[in-house]
């Protein structure tokens, strides 16, 4: 609607998805304004982009972290570490969480689908400015301002930048709730950041993830915590599944809740490290097998890469002549895998012709650790 907007002339009526609009003068501020007809209702188109912009930006941060709001709207361009893993030197993207609730500073690996969402959003802020605005912070818990700082969610609000507040992102989750016209027993459902955060701690046990690992990434000091926020199972199941669990805790300590060790927050890495294969990367979860036994051009979780489209069609051109010679050689089995195959294969050369159409590179304008001039120095010698 912005663009249809832009393109039309003050007091001309455009259309956009079988809706009437006429355009609003052009004000000084840039916001591009709308009347809808015929109800003759006034829109602030500016206003509602930005809106949906970042309740979707809220939405995809939570669900892929488990972290709460406030530590969300902590999240800064220094946020960003580059973990290096020791066997391989791969270097891992991560997101370092400054303490909030329980002052449990963590680490949490950034996924390929979190990485587009958190350029989205430099990307947005930026505005085609070599760095993020440097903006305070209100923290209403300790009533105390910030420092200056190139925190990730800010929004431009009249002539200065802002930090975005707990109130202007429940604004938005309130919009988008009202959009999806989601209903539960007649009744509307209103989305809140802390949901997310249950999501994603059901999601993670759902797919094997261990409960003390689930409770070291949320920064849970307690592993109950963790487990009351899955929605695994029925409320009365958790109860009596929790009565249990006390009463064993009681007789006899188990070895599934001690403490994380050093060795399996090691093994839990080393699941990324076998992520990497040739034709992209592999999203399986963590504790779960490889369903298709490394055969990745018919797995779903594959993420390709479009650097290797040659490589792929290369096996295309070969899965062809293989074809050729199993019916020429009637091995019907042979046949069906291979046209099996083939079927995948040309999805995922779909796929990476897709990726290869956006832009391929997009400089965040990570902070320099090596000056200091207007920027945090951070001494790499010293991690």
């Amino acid at each position: 609607m912005i663009a249809a907007a832009r393109d039309t002339s003050e007091g001309e009526i455009f259309t956009v998805d079988g809706r009437a609009f006429l355009r609003c003068r052009q004000g000084p501020s840039g916001r591009v304004y709308a009347i809808e007809l015929p109800a003759g209702k006034k829109r602030n188109l500016t206003h509602e982009e930005e809106s949906a912009f970042w309740s979707w930006a809220t939405v995809e941060v939570l669900r892929a972290t488990g972290i709460r709001i406030e530590e969300m709207l902590e999240l800064t361009h220094h946020s960003f570490v580059a973990y290096t893993l020791p066997t391989t030197g791969e270097v891992v993207p991560m997101l370092q969480i400054a303490p909030s609730k329980t002052d449990a500073e963590r680490l949490l690996l950034v996924s390929p689908e979190l990485a587009e969402v958190l350029t989205a959003v430099i990307f947005r802020v930026r505005r085609g400015n070599p760095a993020l605005p440097l903006v305070s912070a209100y923290d209403v818990f300790e009533q105390t301002w910030s420092a200056p700082m190139p925190f990730l969610f800010q929004r431009r609000y009249g002539s200065e930048d802002r930090a975005l507040t707990r109130s202007y992102i429940r604004e938005c989750m309130v919009a988008t709730s009202a959009a999806a016209h989601i209903t539960i027993a007649g009744e509307p459902l209103e989305w809140r950041p802390h949901d997310f955060r249950r999501i994603f701690v059901t999601d993670a046990l759902r797919s094997g993830l261990p409960p003390h690992i689930a409770a070291k990434v949320c920064g849970h000091a307690l592993l109950d915590t963790t487990m009351g926020y899955a929605a695994t199972y029925p409320e009365d199941v958790i109860t009596h599944h929790r009565a249990f669990i006390a009463r064993r805790r009681a007789e006899r300590p188990s070895e599934e809740y001690r403490d994380l060790t050093a060795d399996e927050w090691d093994e839990f890495l080393s699941h990324f490290e076998l992520r990497k294969v040739a034709l992209g990367t592999c999203g399986r979860d963590y504790s779960t097998p490889c369903q298709h036994e490394n055969a990745c051009v018919r797995c779903p979780l594959l993420r390709v890469d479009p650097a290797q489209m040659p490589r792929l069609q290369e096996i295309h051109a070969n899965l062809i002549d293989r074809l050729q010679e199993a019916k020429d050689q009637g091995w019907l089995g042979e046949v069906a895998a291979i046209e099996t195959t083939m079927a995948a294969a040309a999805q995922k050369l779909a796929a990476m012709r897709d990726r290869a159409a956006q832009p391929s590179i997009v400089h965040l304008g990570m902070p320099n650790f090596r000056t200091n001039v207007g920027r945090l120095t951070v001494n790499p010698d010293n991690g």
